[in-house]
């Protein structure tokens, strides 16, 4: 072991102690191992920073920004809602439906923002039909881990070892070279999951604190406005349009209940319809023809277009909860005139229990009533001291442009087309996908910004250097040569198994990304010493650290659902442990098949 190979193992037991311990930022700590690298003369400084031109790099802040553009436009919430929908009311059904749907969104988008989107319609869904969350969540989440094996460009893990074989002079690897196992190993998660349902823990799942915040439980009123495309269409032609996004609770016309709401009655300007509803439908009703907030317009009608700019000019939206000791209790929103005496517009209410049927000026506030006000920040600002509210908070909500929902799925349709058929390369074809969804509007560039996750972004620049530091120092080829020693007469197979759970032990305390930059190249190496193809090795590797589901740590999605799914540690060793088995034998034996002509059903079957 010469110099160079100790200082580098210098800054990787380094490196790897501060990304174990959590005391740094893992993109802080992959900064700091590259400043090491180039400063100690490992590597030279083009070799430093190549992390940040990489295929790699771009392509997963490219997808981030591709996803980005189907969230906006409402893509992902249709598909979020159709699956539950489909899912039906058994639990047998549920995770069927699930597994294959949540794993072909996860393959083409990022597996963290699936796993996001689909929590609160899993949870949803379980409360409606009185089935233990902890019985769906789990399976969802494996749906969209195992969804990142379906595409090359879904986990970074497969876009460095693809990186790895085209440096090191190989064809690398397509965008669905490892879909065949991908596919296997989605049918498998199925099947395990449908088989060993006994197994899933049986707990309600928490709730009941975050509940109290969740932003799907909004009431607000939409007004058919003069010439709207909706006036004389019957009331179950926008139900079938608005029926995914919104619940119709009442419908006024000229301030009377409709006690009949038959589905062929007509619409009529003016119409006022009580709803509930998400607070990223109420920011989106502006971009609605025909279709207004009844409160906004409703002030717009009764003031001066001067004061309505000085309203909405700089237009913020909060929500305030009514205090226990506050004047407003006891009161309907008619008779306080928010608009008046305070300078705002209430836009929606949230109440904890039971359903709200009146016209929103007529509803008796109480405590613990969560306000949704609309108006000027300064006079928001002010608002903050009113002794009336217990507190003033962010609204967060994301308007949605659902009319460029197709022009959305075609850019990514067209962007993995042209990466897969190789019209151009994988990083150019999903950066001008990227800039093709900020061009049409289906994402403004400020929303596509904040969704690029900069942490990942420079932690993938910042560790693929290590990879290249690792090749370069020799240092791989010594780990390689260490494990030849008693590898050297085991059957392709037996090693492929090891590079897998090498992977798959070291990616619960690192992640995948990093996983794959320490161990692939010692695949590689071991792949030439035998000599054989270096793909399976490298892949089989990369498998080891996106597909292990050993522990609730080794994957932030596992991380997302567990306490929303009241699960422990021993829930994932007793699930996790016979699956992650089954799928290293899996993927061994579907990497020997595709790269090493291995058979693909075992001797005998036929």
């Amino acid at each position: 072991m010469d110099f160079q190979q100790i200082l580098f193992l210098v800054i990787l037991t380094g490196a790897l102690v501060l990304f174990i311990s959590g005391k740094l930022r893992v993109d802080v700590t992959a900064m700091l191992t590259l400043m090491a690298l180039a400063l100690t003369g490992i590597l030279d400084g083009k070799e430093a920073l190549s992390g940040f031109s990489s295929e790699p790099a771009i392509i997963v802040a490219a997808v981030f920004v591709l996803s980005a553009g189907l969230a906006a436009t409402g893509v992902t919430d249709r598909i979020g809602a159709l699956i539950g929908k489909a899912a039906g009311g058994s639990e047998w059904r549920a995770i069927a439906i699930t597994i294959p749907a949540v794993a072909t969104l996860a393959a083409f988008s990022h597996h963290l923002m699936v796993t996001a989107m689909m929590l609160p319609i899993m949870l949803r869904l379980a409360r409606d039909k009185s089935i233990p969350a902890s019985r769906l969540l789990m399976p969802m989440s494996l749906a969209a881990s195992l969804g990142t094996t379906l595409t090359l460009f879904s986990a970074p893990a497969f876009l460095i070892a693809a990186d790895l074989l085209e440096r090191n002079g190989g064809e690398g690897l397509h965008v669905f070279s490892i879909t065949p196992i991908g596919a296997a190993l989605v049918l498998l998660g199925l099947v395990y999951m449908l088989l060993g349902r006994w197994i899933l823990p049986r707990r309600t799942g928490s709730g009941g604190e975050t509940d109290y915040l969740r932003l799907d439980h909004y009431y607000t009123e939409l007004l058919i406005e003069d010439a709207s495309p909706w006036i004389g269409k019957p009331y179950a032609e926008f139900q079938k349009a608005f029926g995914d996004r919104l619940a119709v609770v009442d419908w006024l016309r000229q301030g009377m209940r409709r006690r009949r709401r038959a589905s062929d009655q007509p619409l009529l300007a003016g119409d006022v319809l009580l709803v509930r509803t998400s607070p990223d439908e109420i920011a989106s009703i502006k971009d609605e023809p025909g279709v207004a907030l009844h409160s906004v317009a409703k002030y717009g009608e009764s003031r001066t277009d001067e004061d309505k700019s000085e309203l909405l000019g700089e237009e913020q939206i909060v929500q305030a909860v009514v205090a226990p000791d506050s004047e407003f209790i006891g009161r309907t929103l008619g008779e306080i005139d928010f608009v008046r005496t305070l300078g705002v517009v209430v836009v929606g209410l949230w109440r904890r229990d039971g359903w709200l049927r009146d016209e929103m000026s007529q509803m008796v506030l109480r405590e613990g009533d969560l306000l949704v006000l609309w108006g000027r920040q300064q006079t928001l600002s002010e608002l903050a001291s009113h002794r009336g509210f217990l507190m003033l908070m962010p609204f967060t909500a994301a308007g949605r442009q659902r009319r460029r929902a197709p022009v959305a799925l075609g850019i990514m349709a067209a962007a993995i087309v042209a990466a897969a058929t190789e019209v151009l390369p994988a990083q150019i074809a999903f950066l001008a996908g990227a800039v093709a969804m900020v061009l049409t509007r289906c994402v403004d560039i400020e929303n596509a910004y904040r969704n690029v996750e900069v942490r990942i972004f420079v932690m993938i620049a910042g560790v693929i250097p290590l990879g290249v530091a690792m090749q370069k120092t020799g240092t791989a080829q010594l780990f390689a040569d260490q494990l030849l020693r008693f590898a050297a007469d085991w059957p392709p197979l037996t090693v492929l198994l090891v590079m897998f759970w090498a992977a798959a032990l070291l990616t619960q305390i690192l992640s995948d990304a990093a996983t794959t930059v320490l161990l692939a190249p010692v695949a590689f190496s071991v792949a030439s010493a035998l000599g054989l193809p270096p793909e399976p090795f490298v892949v089989c590797t990369a498998l080891g650290a996106v597909a292990s589901f050993l522990t609730p740590i080794g994957h932030h999605g596992n991380l997302l659902i567990l306490n929303p799914g009241q699960y422990t540690f021993g829930d994932f060793l007793r699930i996790g442990v016979p699956l992650t088995v089954l799928i290293s034998i899996v993927c061994t034996w579907m990497a020997r098949w595709l790269w090493l002509d291995g058979p693909l059903l075992p001797a005998g079957w036929f």
